[in-house]
């Protein structure tokens, strides 16, 4: 189903649509879980909130990255890409699962603020700097990545080669 939905809609837009999803949810999970006391009904609140959270997650920030660490790589360093994005993706799924309990502890219900935050961050930065791989060749991800990072007129390797010619 996600491969469907990532042809028709694109992966920047499930992506952003999957993070602020999760945003929205873990603010829901803390406002349900600091309201608990006073409202009885807030359990439901943050039973839907985790519901939604895990739902966005596997529509976004779940499936995506592979898609694009895929595409934003050509052949020869794909394979040392996706290994290092892999060892990423672990390493912080099992920090997490280690020191969730003992942040537990120290934040009380406001836990999950600190998910909203990071999660605020990695919405802005793949808002501003993750392009759309949607039917692009890698070649064409990589232009965009090359007009971003030069000056107004960027110049071709053959042009920057004549321009050492003539000086």
């Amino acid at each position: 189903l996600q491969v469907f939905l990532v042809e028709k809609a694109g992966r920047r837009s499930l992506f952003l649509a999957g993070l602020m999803g999760m945003l929205i949810s873990a603010v829901a999970m803390t406002v349900g879980l600091v309201l608990l006391s006073q409202f009885a009904w807030m359990s439901y609140v943050s039973m839907v909130a985790i519901f939604l959270f895990v739902i966005f997650f596997e529509v976004g920030p779940g499936p995506i990255p592979w898609f694009i660490v895929a595409e934003l790589f050509s052949q020869g360093p794909r394979p040392a890409a996706i290994a290092v994005a892999g060892f990423c993706n672990w390493a912080c799924n099992f920090i997490v699962g280690m020191c969730f309990q003992y942040i537990a502890d120290l934040c009380g219900p406001y836990v999950f603020a600190i998910f909203a935050a990071l999660l605020l961050v990695f919405f802005l930065f793949a808002y501003f700097k993750v392009p759309e791989t949607k039917g692009k060749s890698f070649e064409e991800i990589a232009a965009v990545f090359r007009r971003k990072k030069l000056p107004s007129k960027a110049m071709t390797e053959l042009e920057v080669l004549r321009g050492r010619e003539e000086a």
